[in-house]
């Protein structure tokens, strides 16, 4: 018997990679993403028993830190399978603090499942991870959960995702009853009404209620207008009569979804199982497979992206990666253009949460873990040696830490095994940063908010018995500059034989907030030769990590070097090394520096009775109220506020809310410290680093 042809190979994978759906569940903390990604796997087979997010039962939810807080914090990917569909679906965190988590898993899925409160609406996360959706172009679907929860209202969620979200935003069911008599939706495309009996998994069908008819039609038409308008054949068929069958309208409105023209709003209970199957047939009806979002064809060489590196304590470095074309084998070696290594990869796994089965190649579409990329970090692409890729992807951009705390080991002897945790530690989480103050002559680690920290610190004594002294977390400030200013580093000791000899010469002047650092050289070859210009760069960043005015990193600031000179046989690297950051210090100290701290969006939700006093509050920390809104039975304030007036907020919140008021924060930016509070800063800078020392 001879086996099928290679075209018949072909049509096979082609077919397999069609029915595939890579996908990523995100939400704002407390929306039940958690419960709606555990409802989809047991009815998809690919759990028995549904977990409690209340009882630490869930099985994405697996980190002990997870189960002890009821809440997400890293990534967790499985593959399930619905009718004929190939599940590949990567759970996210809901809280702010591990956004690292978001960026990545949005730059390698090709839908999103967006779930939101049927209370709360549209949150602060909810924004956020459509903000990162909109800039990938990724086509979503949101799914309203929790409609059984005191207070849900669907259309008022509708229309807050219209106002604050998109006005693309179509509803594809109305929910039968509310709150504790939600039972079921009305599917407004096959004008059906789904009902859940308690304890039952599959709906049964029901008579739409009269007294519901009038609102559902009414969002049917507008429905299938939208599809129509964005489908001309389908819309001349409809004027001229010709009334299209409800697969016509979904094949056109599965076109405009991946097309990112409309984004339907699903409804339903994850905890009561309502609406978890229909929101299943969404996934596969309307969001794209890896043929759709790439527009690639199956038989194009090997394409990976390595999107989280995982430190595993049997295997070491674990990368995960999706794979975008061609095929992988274990025993085949990749090729990574950021290090232009080649390496050979030993074993793939399928991941399941925290379990792992081996198997023997990858396809596209599959989201599996690799052991034997060595030399792979977070954003790099894999490729095939034979067909290498001349540059790698667009890098991904990451929050920045804005808090730091400093750590101390149990003995001595501890230091250097907790400097190498930190590493590893800060391989998994991009948005973590380990370093030393020399200042104070501790080991320090910034992160996103205090409770990444906190749970990064417990981590550390979970899976690596560490237990570290934490100092209480302070602000991560910056230095910078408000002015343009030229000095030079002249470094010169000639007394006899060979001697030291280097000038530098260069301008610091301000860039815009964000923009980090960027180090120019127009210097001619004939002052200062191409080797020299390079060491001279390396001081002027070694200078820059450490500023004039407290010893806090340097940001936001251009230095160009414009000249200087050099002996042909006293000057060497380090002298320019030198010259390079005797320089840039004596420049930035012309610049009129600054300090800089973290600017935080706050969104502060309360009762109607503690809104003056909350607003009055948040005033005194130097924060900026924008808008004063309803959400839900709360109010919600929105504004912005240094981190420095925040830290330990949620205690005061709760203080003067009678433990009834709720907060986030989010990065916005950094922002020069007003006069007034940058000096006293300065000084307790100063004042520890001496404390430390004695």
């Amino acid at each position: 018997m001879t086996g099928p042809s290679r075209d018949d190979a072909a049509d096979s994978l082609e077919g397999r990679v069609a029915a595939t759906r890579v996908i990523g569940v995100f939400a704002h903390i407390d929306a039940g993403k958690t419960t709606t990604s555990e409802a989809i796997l047991y009815d998809t087979g690919r759990i028995h028993r549904i977990g409690s997010v209340d009882d630490g039962s869930t099985a994405l939810d697996w980190m002990e830190q997870e189960r002890a807080r009821g809440i997400t914090i890293t990534a967790a990917a499985t593959t399930c399978a619905w009718k004929e569909h190939t599940l590949q679906l990567i759970d996210t965190p809901g809280h702010i603090d591990f956004s690292a988590e978001v960026v990545r898993s949005i730059r390698v899925i090709d839908g999103a499942v967006i779930v939101l409160c049927g209370v709360g609406g549209v949150e602060t996360q909810t924004e956020t991870v459509w903000n990162h959706a909109e800039g990938e172009h990724l086509p979503r679907l949101l799914f309203v959960n929790k409609l059984d929860r005191l207070g849900a209202d669907f259309l008022k969620v509708l229309d807050d995702i219209r106002q604050r979200l998109t006005k693309r935003a179509v509803a594809l069911h109305l929910p039968l009853g509310s709150e504790d008599s939600f039972r079921g939706l009305i599917d407004l495309l096959t004008w059906r009404a789904l009902c859940w009996s308690p304890g039952e998994l599959d709906p049964h069908e029901e008579n739409i209620p009269p007294a519901l008819q009038e609102t559902a039609a009414a969002l049917r038409t507008t429905l299938l207008d939208l599809i129509c308008d964005s489908d001309e054949d389908l819309l001349a068929r409809r004027l001229e009569g010709d009334e299209p069958s409800p697969a016509d309208y979904q094949a056109a409105l599965r076109r405009a979804v991946i097309a990112g023209e409309l984004v339907p709003v699903l409804c339903g209970s994850a905890k009561k199982h309502i609406g978890i199957q229909p929101l299943l047939d969404a996934v596969a009806a309307y969001l794209p497979s890896p043929l759709d979002a790439e527009g690639r064809s199956v038989d194009e060489p090997f394409c990976a992206t390595a999107f989280k590196i995982v430190s595993d304590t049997h295997v070491g470095h674990l990368v995960w990666v999706r794979v975008f074309s061609g095929e992988l084998k274990s025993g085949q070696w990749v090729y990574n253009p950021r290090t232009q290594a080649r390496e050979r990869i030993d074993r793939i796994y399928r991941i399941h949460a925290n379990r792992r089965e081996l198997v023997n190649r990858m396809l596209p579409g599959d989201v599996m873990a690799l052991v034997g990329a060595k030399s792979a970090a977070t954003g790099d692409t894999l490729c095939d040696p034979d067909h290498p890729i001349a540059a790698a992807a667009q890098p991904f951009t990451f929050p920045e830490p804005v808090i730091t705390v400093a750590l101390t080991p149990a003995t001595p002897e501890e230091r250097e095994k907790l400097r190498q945790v930190m590493r590893r530690l800060c391989e998994e989480d991009p948005t973590l940063l380990a370093g030393y103050d020399a200042e104070t002559e501790e080991e320090t680690l910034s992160g996103l908010g205090e409770l990444h920290l906190e749970v990064t610190v417990d981590r550390m004594r979970s899976e690596f018995g560490i237990v570290a002294k934490s100092s209480p977390p302070q602000v991560a400030y910056r230095e910078t500059v408000r002015q343009k200013a030229v000095a030079t580093g002249d470094y010169r000791k000639q007394s006899g034989g060979r001697g030291h000899f280097a000038v530098v010469r260069l301008r610091v002047e301000p860039l815009g907030r964000g923009l980090g650092v960027e180090i120019e050289n127009k210097a001619s070859p004939v002052e200062v030769p191409e080797g020299f210009a390079r060491s001279a760069e390396g001081g002027i960043r070694e200078a820059l990590s450490k500023g004039i005015l407290a010893g806090y990193p340097v940001t936001d600031v251009r230095v160009t070097i414009l000249g200087g000179r050099f002996h042909e046989v006293d000057s060497g690297p380090l002298d320019f090394h030198i010259a390079g950051s005797m320089g840039v210090r004596q420049a930035l100290t012309l610049a009129r520096p600054a300090l800089l701290e973290p600017l935080m969006r706050a969104d502060i939700l309360v009762n109607e009775d503690y809104l003056g006093v909350v607003m009055g509050d948040f005033s005194r920390r130097r924060g900026d109220i924008q808008d004063v809104g309803q959400r839900g039975s709360r109010r919600a304030i929105r504004g912005a506020a240094p981190l420095a007036e925040m830290r330990g907020y949620i205690t005061n919140l709760r203080d003067m809310t009678s433990g009834r008021g709720d907060f986030s924060l989010e990065f916005l930016h950094y922002e020069i410290v007003p006069e007034e509070f940058a000096q006293a800063i300065i000084e307790e800078r100063l004042a520890r680093g001496k404390l430390s020392r004695r």
